[in-house]
């Protein structure tokens, strides 16, 4: 099932975006150069992809999370990935944290679609073995509100378990996306945290909560994209200042760690960015692609315009609950990346 899915979305998907300018990148203005006043979203970055440097990323956020019943989300990967974020890179600040790993089931089939193919994923990935993993649709699910503002989606279906929680954090596998053109920090917070109905709301732009009827009802690219921003400011906006979001840039692929035969990274790996703004953190993730080796880099950036993936940060921005205005700090005691704003 998920096979013929996936097949016929690579056949729509480009035909949706050749209908719309991709955004392209702007070549003169730096990531700092905004023109609406705001100081810039501050994103913390480290080379050091380690579990060393994801607790410095962490921790110089400025906002401890021990003494709260902490959800770590990430995404557990499909059976046949190998690009996740693994249990030895992670375990360590999760343990720290006393937290829980969270995910939600899927809406295409594939191994995490029903719960027990998908806790058994999850313990062949390794991930029983730091912490406990909570799925949070297993028994139910649950409404939040979507930001004023919102044009697809009036409320976000998540798991209800989500409601338990008084401390997240968001962590986060940069890389590309088969719909989305990439999934990072706004990814994992929409289609992440969004129950099985809740994701065939997002896919469907609100036309439907059921699957499989939902791969037939796909709207135009940029409505998706649109309610994808729409129901990530529903997490957000719920989670409040509660939150944290870190997202690891490994295993560049074009793919998502939700395909089971993801395409072989071209990219070199990157670092770990932090900050306590999404979109600013996926804004300085897009950034870094574009400023990465051109050749390299070319099968990303062709993914994430070609399914108007950055349009993700424009709409976020214009329901107001992150900013694309950033300014890298480095952790490495050296200068950060040399980095432009991609619009």
């Amino acid at each position: 099932m998920k096979s013929a899915i996936l097949l016929a979305l690579a056949l729509a998907l480009p035909l949706c975006a050749c209908a719309q300018e991709a955004p392209a990148p702007n070549p003169t203005e730096t990531a700092d150069m905004k023109t609406t006043g705001k100081t810039p979203a501050t994103v913390f970055f480290t080379h050091d992809i380690s579990p060393e440097g994801l607790q410095k990323a962490y921790r110089a956020l400025g906002r401890p999370l021990e003494g709260r019943k902490v959800a770590v989300k990430i995404s557990t990967g499909e059976a046949g990935n190998t690009h996740y974020l693994k249990p030895e890179l992670i375990g360590p600040l999760v343990q720290s944290l006393g937290g829980d790993i969270v995910e939600c089931n899927t809406a295409y089939g594939g191994s995490r679609q029903d719960t027990a193919d998908h806790r058994q994923t999850i313990e062949d990935h390794g991930f029983n073995g730091i912490a406990t993993v909570v799925i949070l649709d297993e028994f139910a699910e649950t409404e939040i509100p979507c930001p004023a503002g919102s044009i697809h989606l009036e409320r976000d279906l998540v798991g209800a378990a989500f409601t338990n929680y008084t401390g997240f954090v968001v962590l986060n596998h940069f890389k590309g996306h088969m719909m989305g053109g990439f999934g990072g920090a706004l990814k994992n917070l929409s289609i992440g945290v969004a129950s099985t109905a809740g994701k065939a709301r997002i896919h469907s732009a609100g036309k439907t909560d059921k699957t499989p009827e939902c791969w037939g009802m796909l709207p135009p690219q940029e409505d998706f994209i649109e309610s994808m921003a729409e129901a990530a400011g529903a997490v957000v906006q719920y989670m409040g200042d509660r939150a944290v979001y870190i997202s690891v840039m490994n295993n560049l692929s074009i793919d998502c760690d939700c395909d089971g035969h993801p395409a072989k990274p071209e990219m070199a790996d990157v670092g770990i960015l932090a900050s306590l703004d999404p979109v600013a953190l996926d804004a300085a993730c897009v950034a870094l692609v574009y400023a990465s080796d051109p050749k390299t880099s070319a099968s990303l950036r062709e993914r994430m315009e070609t399914r108007l993936g950055p349009r993700i940060l424009d709409h976020a921005e214009k329901l107001g609950y992150g900013q694309k205005a950033f300014r890298l700090v480095s952790l490495d005691g050296t200068e950060p990346p040399s980095v432009k704003r991609v619009d």
